[in-house]
């Protein structure tokens, strides 16, 4: 679902653990690293988007896990000119993005990356909180930042 300003619709998923720590996912056959996330198809809530993504990449359903905050708005990045495909349409520059804090509930062993088809990750690791800010690919910062800033508050509450 891409709006009239071109960015896509997207959830962002912050996985906990009861260490405070957050799940790191590496990108299939890449030393990339970055949270779980997905577009948000037409006539789907955020919500579902989120349980959907969060089984296709990591293989968790929602009895696995509990929600403990989102963000208020959506967060935008976009697009650095050279990663935009000019002749698709609509064209899309970048994504909106509406972020969810989870607590894992379920023992780590439910993860699993082979639910669908394609999938996104071949690993992942437990970091400390505002690791992903320094790692993440740069044109992503401003937006993990923006969104471990607001989720903050929901993990110390946990």
């Amino acid at each position: 679902m891409i709006d009239a300003q071109g960015f896509r619709a997207n959830v962002g998923i912050i996985l906990s653990n009861q260490q405070g720590q957050v799940f790191w996912a590496k990108r299939i056959g890449q030393q990339s690293w970055q949270f779980p996330q997905g577009g948000i198809r037409e006539g789907e809530a955020a919500t579902d988007a989120l349980y959907r993504e969060l089984n296709e990449e990591v293989g968790l359903r929602p009895e696995h896990v509990q929600i403990i905050g989102a963000t208020r708005r959506w967060l935008r990045y976009r697009l650095p000119k050279r990663y935009v495909r000019r002749h698709s349409q609509p064209l899309c520059i970048g994504q909106k993005q509406k972020w969810f804090m989870l607590q894992l509930l379920a023992p780590e062993s439910c993860v699993c990356f082979d639910t669908c088809d394609k999938p996104e990750f071949d690993g992942y690791r437990w970091v400390d909180y505002w690791h992903p800010v320094h790692e993440v690919v740069f044109f992503k910062r401003q937006v993990y930042r923006l969104a471990l800033h607001e989720l903050s508050d929901c993990l110390q509450a946990c």
